[in-house]
């Protein structure tokens, strides 16, 4: 039989520590393991065992469903409250009341920056806005019609050949430069492979201009002597990279911590984050959102929709969440900015559709009980598509804004002396030893 846990009380005192005692049926043994901030330690269940030659007893949890990988104090999510939080402050008022370069300092040091920090933060950034010209003849090797989130994902790996120093990770002053190089730097790789991708030449940045608005120049400049990007729609973008900043241990942050734990400089650690976010799953999600919305065509077209749903003979993208078991809070925000964007750019004719969609789920059973509420990609693809952004675009997009949760991740990870290189255990499934049999006698 499998261990399982004694008819005692499961958990208890000794010496001021919580713990929880396990009985193993198969040997009668009983063990203590400790309890710390409501976890225990996986190796703490090694100690289980048959006899002295078993390995011990170890956890099985495909794709990390209820294991918690490190401790970290950049993301607090309750999904079952609908709460999301940087650094202890709640995406609302964030997104509210500071700019997406605010936030980016907030997460890589813990506060926000008074008004000295932030001028330093942001010339520092500004300055790191240009990429070396032999990157662009990198990108012109690409296709004519390459996807820009694969052209990213490969010029961000590229950038550890042009700073070689970057492996230097445990220098302080060559991180925190690495760090001002790759935020300063996404907006315009991401402008330029979008450029490549429509054949437009490349715009330089114009670091006169905010974070947000810099990005609009690079992406739609033709002729004009200094773009003027719209005020509303800028605001919408700096708005939406705060949304998208971090997000707790999610995929790609996964990624960025599990590569950064070999010690790789940071350019590969992000090229591998970032190739995770190019995922349909992950970074991709919203466009799926508008192909559904496309699918559905009409208004009158819902309830049929949704009983395909039902039935097993769809998927209601854009509803539900591994992590929030409520309305996801970025949702209720990038609802409310849909109206602003839609003022400017004119009624995106997708969005009766998604709110009609919304409407009737949110009414209906089957999705109450499973707890299937919009989630952070219902809305953002009608935003990003009203804008003008193709939805090649949209991944890289999401990069741009997850740079910094990246970062932080990052950092964190290699400042806790209790992370070592990552090397999950396997439950061992295959052949025992057995003896190779000559070609000519094989069945």
């Amino acid at each position: 039989m499998e261990p399982t846990a004694s008819a005692a009380p499961a958990t208890k005192e000794i010496n001021n520590i919580e713990t929880i005692s396990i009985t193993d049926n198969r040997t009668g043994k009983q063990y203590e393991i400790p309890i710390d901030n409501g976890t225990i330690k996986a190796l703490d269940l090694r100690q289980i065992k048959v006899n002295s030659d078993d390995f011990g007893m170890m956890t099985y949890d495909p794709a990390f469903m209820n294991t918690a990988s490190c401790k970290s104090r950049i993301t607090f999510i309750d999904g079952d409250k609908g709460i999301l939080r940087y650094r202890g402050h709640s995406i609302d008022d964030l997104a509210e009341r500071c700019t997406y370069l605010e936030v980016a300092y907030l997460l890589l040091h813990g506060e926000l920056p008074n008004k000295a920090q932030l001028e330093e933060w942001t010339n520092n950034i500004t300055t790191h806005t240009f990429v070396h010209e032999n990157i662009k003849k990198f990108m012109d090797g690409f296709h004519y019609d390459a996807n820009p989130m694969g052209m990213l994902v490969s010029t961000l790996a590229a950038l550890s050949t042009f700073y070689p120093s970057a492996k230097h990770i445990n220098d302080p002053k060559e991180r925190q430069l690495t760090i001002y190089r790759l935020i300063g730097k996404v907006p315009t790789l991401a402008a330029f492979a979008y450029r490549h991708s429509i054949g437009m030449p490349y715009v330089h940045p114009d670091n006169e201009l905010s974070y947000a608005e810099n990005f609009l120049s690079m992406m739609f400049k033709v002729a004009e002597p200094k773009y003027k990007p719209n005020p509303i729609l800028a605001k919408a973008l700096d708005v939406l990279f705060i949304l998208h900043a971090d997000h707790e241990q999610n995929c790609s942050a996964n990624a960025m911590r599990g590569v950064g734990s070999s010690h790789v400089d940071p350019y590969s650690a992000s090229a591998a984050a970032a190739a995770a976010l190019y995922g349909p799953l992950h970074g991709g999600a919203n466009a799926e959102v508008l192909y559904m919305l496309d699918l559905i065509g009409t208004k009158d077209k819902i309830p049929e929709f949704i009983r395909d749903v039902k039935d097993g003979k769809g998927k209601l993208m854009g509803f539900g969440h591994r992590i929030y078991k409520n309305y996801d809070p970025r949702a209720k925000i990038i609802k409310r900015l849909a109206d602003q964007v839609f003022e400017v750019t004119g009624r995106n004719p997708k969005l009766d559709i998604a709110l009609e969609l919304e409407r009737i789920a949110l009414e209906d059973d089957y999705f109450i009980k499973r707890k299937l509420y919009p989630n952070v990609d219902f809305y953002s693809g009608l935003i990003y598509q009203a804008m003008k952004f193709p939805v090649d675009m949209f991944p890289v997009l999401f990069a741009i804004g997850r740079m910094s949760g990246w970062l932080a991740q990052w950092q964190e990870m290699l400042l806790d002396q209790e992370q070592k290189i990552a090397r999950p255990r396997q439950v061992y499934l295959g052949h025992d030893q057995r003896e190779v049999v000559s070609l000519s006698k094989r069945s």
